[in-house]
């Protein structure tokens, strides 16, 4: 574990959240990406509850993890700010999956996996990529376009200081990454048992 940074929360390496998971002896998981994303692969066994959704319904969700939780997301960015929610919502004993799912099947541990959709990172640069490629072209027609290039590069830099994404969060809630079932009541029923584990 790691506690070298006060505003993160401790971390577990993929082989020993493994180790724990091989045992019987597994944490509750909760992976953080989109509904889309954990469809498309995620840890047999984890619940998925969106950063969004985490972080609007804290509370709610605070009173339904009473255990240790290890937060997962594609490489621990998204986990990392559900653990700062989590934290301020009063939940001890909090971990984030160092590296996420990305280093988890490096390991080739065990992954349930669905039909492939883009990760949100992935969409996030096609989108920003695309805004300013079309600015950059436009603005030999129309000038004025290089500020939209130049205002899509602030906000990268700011997501990237900030450890957020303005972008993605908005990505994140269009019907292509959200699915069916991506709601509170749901994500509560799932948490208690009423309908069983996801994985």
């Amino acid at each position: 574990m790691d506690r070298t940074d006060p505003t993160r929360a401790a971390t577990v390496d993929a082989g020993t959240l493994r180790a724990l998971v091989d045992s019987g002896r597994a944490p509750r998981l909760l992976d953080v990406r989109t509904p889309a994303e954990f469809a498309t692969a995620h840890i047999p066994g984890a619940y998925n509850v969106p950063l969004d959704l985490l972080r609007e319904h804290r509370d709610e969700l605070r009173r339904h993890l009473d255990e240790e939780v290890v937060l997962i997301c594609r490489s621990g960015a998204r986990a990392n700010q559900a653990g700062r929610a989590l934290a301020a919502a009063g939940l001890p004993h909090l971990r984030v999956l160092d590296g996420g799912m990305l280093a988890w099947e490096k390991t080739s541990a065990p992954v349930r996996r669905g039909t492939p959709r883009w990760d949100l990172e992935r969409q996030v640069r096609l989108v920003a990529g695309s805004i300013v490629l079309a600015s950059v072209l436009g603005s030999v027609l129309v000038p004025g376009l290089k500020w939209v290039a130049a205002l899509i590069g602030g906000g990268l830099t700011v997501a990237a200081l900030t450890d957020t994404c303005a972008m993605g969060m908005l990505l994140g809630r269009l019907p292509y990454n959200r699915g069916a079932g991506c709601d509170l009541d749901g994500v509560v029923a799932q948490l208690r048992g009423d309908t069983g584990r996801q994985g």
